[in-house]
């Protein structure tokens, strides 16, 4: 296979429904789809842990939330692991970081790699404390503005984005002019469509607030201990009304298209350049967004909308005009990036559960069991998926599972884990899951770690005491606490 230059784009909460490409009947992607249309689009992508900060910790390592423990918002990647950045950049190949990363700190050797451009990073390098209690949930009263702010105007991420565009293209355009002896690797990483939702009025006007669709499940939502604590816990849903509903997806969409154009504006300096023809792209997201499914918002849940990712990849090599169901996922990433520029791999990285998109997007099909968990804010226990043939398990540690057939119940509309006519199907996927994480151990060692971390930080009343803030900010911003 031909080694050449990766261009790695990644968003911040973009369900993969919200896309033209993937099946959404209105959304202005045109960028996005074309880039699917000539390469391969994967339909069972997901995140290894649907929030920011452990999910791109998998990226950046190539392992499973329990083997890097980066539980939650305010454990965060911190180079002791190494990534693939440092894989590629110790056999000579430059590798740059433009945009939001969301580790500990900007310290780019340490991170894995040569610059980081307009880095973001978690708050202060302490990231959300709030996040860690979670033996008694509290209530985050900061998530009930979604709704309310909802609708047209600019915020501290558009223009955050509108900056990576910028810096993205004038690096491409320098790179041209180096030509460089070996491949070299960029991650882009926006911040759009992540709240607050509120889209640059050119794409919020896009999309009629009436004519936007009405979630699913939104008055009939259903019961789980699990999801029924979420909710208290983060309280989106609260002051919602009916208009409300629809200006919060009107925005959605409206950033999801301004994503789109950003992602168009630096695809076409691929071209100008003359970059494109030895540059394999990709485009993905940390994780989805429930966008009002089930009465939720955010994202945090093993549900498609949240768990599921749009992963699309073209270039050289890539099959066109390829969709691809084989499951994969954010660990996918480390082996992509060592295999897609040419490098030896390392022999320590042997056993990182993840597979090169590269190969699977011609047809390989790896024998493995795909994995996310979810050990952080509004988790009153801990949070297991599977993919199993058709099914999707959730496994929660001491509550019900959750089963579903996404062959015939692709919404997820009918949970079968307490139906007695599937009750061995459910002992086969919690077999499945057992064989690569114990959950129950695993949730205790997530605990300690988090009660070692609230105690560092003078306990829970001084957490509580202290506040929290809404969303990491910008490079140059200062977090608001309340």
């Amino acid at each position: 296979m031909k080694a050449t230059n990766l261009l790695w784009i990644m968003s911040d909460e973009h369900s993969k429904r919200v896309l033209g490409c993937y099946g959404h009947s209105m959304i202005r992607t045109p960028n996005l789809d074309r880039l699917a249309a000539r390469g391969t689009r994967f339909t069972n992508a997901y995140t290894n842990c649907p929030i920011c900060v452990p999910a791109r910790a998998s990226f950046a390592t190539g392992r499973y939330v329990h083997q890097h423990r980066c539980w939650d918002n305010a454990i965060a990647y911190d180079g002791r692991l190494p990534s693939w950045g440092h894989r590629l950049m110790a056999q000579g190949h430059r590798v740059t970081s433009i945009g939001k990363l969301h580790y500990v700190d900007s310290d780019p050797q340490r991170n894995g790699f040569g610059e980081e451009i307009l880095p973001l990073h978690i708050v202060n390098g302490v990231g959300d404390l709030l996040g860690l209690i979670r033996d008694e949930l509290p209530r985050r009263p900061g998530s009930a503005r979604l709704g309310p702010e909802a609708g047209r105007g600019e915020s501290e991420y558009t223009r955050y984005d509108r900056s990576i565009v910028d810096e993205t293209v004038q690096w491409l355009r320098g790179e041209a002019q180096r030509r460089s002896d070996k491949p070299w690797a960029v991650y882009v990483g926006f911040v759009s469509p992540h709240f607050p939702l509120i889209a640059p009025p050119e794409f919020y006007d896009l999309y009629s607030e009436d004519a936007v669709p009405w979630p699913d499940m939104y008055e009939e939502r259903p019961q789980h201990p699990f999801t029924d604590a979420m909710r208290k816990c983060l309280c989106f849903d609260e002051p919602f009304d009916a208009p409300m509903v629809r200006r919060a997806v009107a925005a959605y969409m409206g950033l999801v298209s301004f994503l789109d154009d950003n992602i168009g504006k630096i695809l076409r300096a691929l071209e100008e350049t003359g970059l494109a023809e030895h540059t394999r792209v990709v485009y993905t997201t940390d994780h989805g967004d429930n966008l009002g499914t089930r009465g939720m918002w955010g994202k945090s849940t093993m549900y498609e909308e949240s768990a599921g990712i749009p992963l699309m990849m073209a270039g050289p090599d890539v099959p066109a005009g390829n969709v691809c169901p084989t499951p994969v996922s954010l660990v996918d990433g480390f082996p992509t990036f060592v295999q897609g520029l040419g490098a030896k791999p390392d022999p320590a990285d042997a056993s990182l559960p993840g597979h090169s998109l590269l190969d699977i997007a011609q047809g390989y099909v790896p024998r493995r069991t795909l994995l996310s968990e979810y050990h952080a804010a509004g988790a009153i226990t801990a949070s297991y998926m599977i993919r199993h043939r058709q099914y999707k398990y959730i496994h929660y540690v001491g509550m019900p599972p959750m089963l579903f057939d996404l062959e015939r119940d692709p919404c997820e509309r009918k949970d079968l884990g307490r139906d007695p006519a599937y009750a061995s199907v459910v002992r086969e996927c919690e077999a499945a899951l057992r064989a690569i994480v114990d959950p129950e151990a695993v949730d205790a060692a997530a605990r300690a770690d988090q009660h070692a971390h609230i105690e560092k930080h003078g306990g829970v009343e001084a957490i509580l005491k202290r506040g929290t803030f809404r969303y990491s900010p910008p490079p140059g911003v200062k977090a608001s606490y309340f």
